[in-house]
């Protein structure tokens, strides 16, 4: 039902692309991340939350919405979204064609998320599924245990009396940070690009504790006590200087490798990922009851592989999506 074309994925019964990395005639958008929601197609549908973070981020004029659950016959393709707990607004897109049911999953973690829906497992004949860390090496740590490691790092330098400087991906990261951050430890500010994409999250019900921009405190804030959450690179920025002392932290599931946190030279790695982790993966391709798995970006072979010792029918299809980036990634201009 679902090809591989130089524009992305097809479906050429519906006549629709899903996640083209090519401008096209009509996409369905799995979520709002730049490897998934390119610029420049004539019309979109995706979930509304992710319409309004493409509004902002894209400016693109013509988006459809449809709700989870909520069913859609685009030429005889019945289609509809549902939660893939990613990001606000993410979501899994399901096709029923003349008996048959897939799945695409775009980018999906299966632990429980304030800041978004919680993944449902969505039953299907194909499931197409990421490989972000599909390694059995990248097992995630609970998520109580990594914020209370934030917190302790947090209080640790204002002991030393320095600032917390906590980087982390814009969209999706940066609000789940937030909703678990105790602000009663003291002040958090987060830089512009942080607080564009949490405006939608506010408008979407999502709570988020109190903080500020630091142009909203002025420059005689003194942020010794504080934790400013910012995009991945802001260190190395002009921007940063006026938190200076600080210490310097990446939140990332590539923090997972003592290598990768080494060659970023932070202070601190937190391993937090919005992607699931190698059991999450295989739970949630086991959930799904597909007889056939399509694997993209990431570690797919590896991932195919493995299903295929377990007797699954899996196959790698190589696609341009990204996933999470790595410590290169989101560098973003200081606001």
């Amino acid at each position: 039902m679902i090809e591989l074309t130089s524009s992305g994925l097809y479906c050429r019964a519906g006549d629709f692309y899903l996640d083209p990395w090519q401008p096209v005639e009509r996409a369905l958008i799995t979520h709002a991340h730049s490897d998934h929601a390119h610029y420049g197609s004539k019309r979109y549908l995706t979930h509304p939350a992710t319409a309004a973070i493409m509004r902002e981020r894209l400016d693109e004029p013509y988006i459809e919405t449809l709700d989870y659950g909520q069913p859609l016959s685009i030429n005889g393709v019945q289609v509809s979204f549902h939660p893939a707990g990613h990001i606000l607004g993410s979501a899994q897109i399901r096709l029923v064609h003349r008996g048959e049911t897939w799945v695409f999953s775009g980018d999906y973690k299966t632990e429980l998320d304030p800041t978004c829906a919680a993944f449902e497992p969505v039953p299907c004949d194909t499931f197409i599924s990421e490989s972000t860390f599909a390694l059995p090496v990248y097992r995630w740590p609970a998520q109580a245990q990594v914020f209370a490691d934030i917190h302790e790092w947090w209080r640790s330098n204002q002991a030393d009396g320095q600032a917390s400087l906590l980087m982390a991906y814009s969209l999706g990261k940066a609000q789940r940070l937030l909703a678990g951050l105790d602000n009663s430890i003291g002040p958090i500010f987060v830089h512009g690009a942080v607080e564009k994409i949490n405006a939608v999250y506010r408008a979407h019900g999502v709570a988020l504790p109190h903080y500020q921009t630091p142009s909203e405190a002025g420059r005689q804030q003194d942020f010794k006590n504080a934790l400013i959450l910012a995009p991945p690179g802001s260190a190395m920025t002009l921007w940063a200087r006026r938190f200076a002392p600080f210490s310097d932290a990446f939140a990332s599931g590539w923090m997972r490798l003592r290598g990768t946190r080494k060659r970023l030279g932070v202070d601190r790695g937190f391993v937090l990922s919005d992607h699931a982790d190698w059991p999450g993966l295989l739970s949630a391709i086991e959930a799904s009851g597909a007889s056939n798995i399509l694997v993209t970006h990431g570690y797919a072979r590896t991932l195919a592989q493995r299903l295929r010792e377990i007797g699954v029918a899996a196959e790698a299809l190589d696609t341009r999506f990204e996933g999470e980036q790595d410590a290169a990634g989101e560098i973003e201009e200081a606001l």
